[in-house]
């Protein structure tokens, strides 16, 4: 009998995989169209177990701030099986994308990584900076209207150029204070040990530190652009209130 109880455990989390990742297809469907525009040879930071499907006529590298190991122990309701296998560890906070030379990829993807940066313009730099002329920036970001980050305050421009200007390398106790307050209800928030374990908690996976709808994060974009000086068309965008998710854009650098 254990034995027969066993196998339909199995089956249960095959089928609950399978049906997560059938999920999560349907609902990422419309970056399809942008990443039909990729070529080359290119660069996906972030990906842990969700990659872009781009054509397998590219070639794509994986790199994130930690190996796909040590990220299976930090987020144990993923599938470890199912992470990308990284190539090339970088901390966007410490170093950008240091370790890698100017114009060395056909195409860099960032998606759902913006917002947990401590630094986000110069992250736009250093993309930027790695892809070549005639390239292309995959980026996304949350539409907070489709998320936890709802009661959140947009962040402004303002704020993101004063952390440029600082050479911020580490996402402030603000930012981790400011999301556990929409995650906790009042009750819990009477409870401070609580609350500061809730804001560990948030460093240590580096959640939510900054927050857009659709129309301020290509503002974002935009105004990157204007203070740091390339040249770039956006070439494909879906937006929030089509998705019900998130700003996702494909932007090709022109120098």
């Amino acid at each position: 009998m254990k034995f027969v109880f066993e196998k339909i455990k199995i089956r249960v989390r095959r089928y609950l995989s399978i049906s997560r990742r059938v999920h999560l297809g349907l609902a990422l469907r419309h970056r399809s169209k942008g990443y039909e525009l990729l070529r080359g040879n290119g660069l996906e930071i972030g990906a842990l177990h969700n990659p872009a499907k781009i054509s397998k006529d590219c070639q794509v590298e994986y790199a994130d701030a930690m190996s796909a190991a040590e990220a299976s122990t930090l987020f144990p309701e993923l599938n470890s099986k199912e992470f990308v296998p990284v190539s090339i560890i970088v901390d966007l906070d410490l170093a950008g994308l240091s370790n890698i030379k100017d114009e060395s990829y056909d195409f860099v993807v960032l998606n759902h990584v913006i917002e947990h940066v401590a630094n986000p313009i110069f992250t736009i730099k250093e993309l930027f900076r790695v892809v070549r002329p005639g390239g292309h920036i995959v980026v996304s970001a949350p539409d907070k209207n489709f998320t936890y980050d709802k009661p959140r305050k947009l962040t402004s421009f303002e704020h993101l150029y004063a952390e440029f200007l600082a050479h911020t390398t580490q996402v402030s106790d603000d930012h981790y204070y400011d999301l556990a307050l929409a995650a906790l209800n009042v009750k819990e928030l009477e409870d401070s040990e609580l609350l500061f374990k809730k804001m560990a908690w948030y460093r240590l996976r580096r959640e939510h530190a900054h927050v857009w709808d659709s129309q301020s994060f290509k503002e974002f974009m935009r105004a990157c652009q204007t203070l740091l000086g390339f040249k770039a068309q956006i070439q494909f965008e879906s937006v929030g209130k089509d998705n019900r998710l998130e700003n996702f854009s494909v932007w090709q650098k022109l120098m």
